[in-house]
């Protein structure tokens, strides 16, 4: 490993990705380094958590966040995002909308789930929507590595967003489509007949010899995705 991706708190994954677990609900945050920008896959909490991801991520990189990608709209994915001033923010199409007419009851869900209620009220009055929505798949060229955003869902949510990232190993970051360190979640934004389509197109996307990136865990292979996917398909009784 890198030692300087180490020294500023992120695993390297490959030449130009890494991650970083964060504290309390173990959520992964990517990052995508490219010759010209910066790509950041979900940025956090709320503020505290999102200023703190910031300032490794420049520490690491010397230069500051240019993009983020919602891999999808629960609140420990989305509500740092006000963190990073300037970058601009993608989602699956329709997630802004949904951001937008759901506030109180984001709030609520952090809240309901251990945040403090001045960090959850100030996050969602801060909050950040997606100014380019994806539908289908979408290219960033950050110089030097092209990363397809890819519209995936439904599964997880309504509106879940996987990020692709070629080089010496592929990676897919897969939000909260796959799950290592517990059962998937599904909360009642869940469409769970059409999760195992989801994780279709996840492997498609990656192909076998790729890293996933889980929303919480660690890093694991197609084996272990096609697993999630059958254990879903018979909860849900789909083929």
């Amino acid at each position: 490993m890198d030692v300087r991706w180490e020294e500023a708190g992120w695993e390297r994954l490959t030449g130009r990705a890494g991650r970083r677990r964060l504290p309390v609900w173990d959520c992964t945050v990517g990052l995508v380094v490219g010759d010209d920008s910066v790509l950041l896959i979900d940025p956090g909490s709320c503020l505290r958590e999102g200023a703190g991801v910031r300032a490794e991520a420049e520490r690491l990189t010397g230069r500051s966040v240019t993009h983020i990608a919602f891999t999808h709209g629960h609140f420990d994915h989305v509500l740092g995002a006000a963190a990073f001033p300037g970058a601009e923010v993608y989602g699956a199409v329709g997630l802004a909308a949904l951001l937008a007419s759901d506030r109180e009851e984001l709030r609520g869900d952090a809240v309901r789930h251990g945040l403090a209620e001045a960090e959850a009220a100030e996050a969602v009055e801060r909050l950040v929507l997606p100014g380019h929505q994806v539908s289908g798949e979408w290219t960033l060229d950050l110089g030097g590595v092209q990363v397809l955003l890819a519209n995936v869902g439904p599964g997880h949510t309504g509106h879940d967003l996987a990020v692709f990232v070629p080089g010496d190993r592929e990676t897919v970051f897969c939000g909260d489509l796959v799950e290592e360190s517990g059962e998937p979640m599904a909360g009642p934004d869940a469409m769970p007949r059409q999760w195992p389509a989801a994780l279709d197109r996840l492997l498609s996307l990656g192909g076998e010899d790729a890293l996933y990136v889980p929303g919480h865990g660690t890093v694991v292979t197609a084996g272990f995705v096609r697993a999630q996917r059958a254990t879903l398909a018979a909860r849900s009784g789909v083929s």
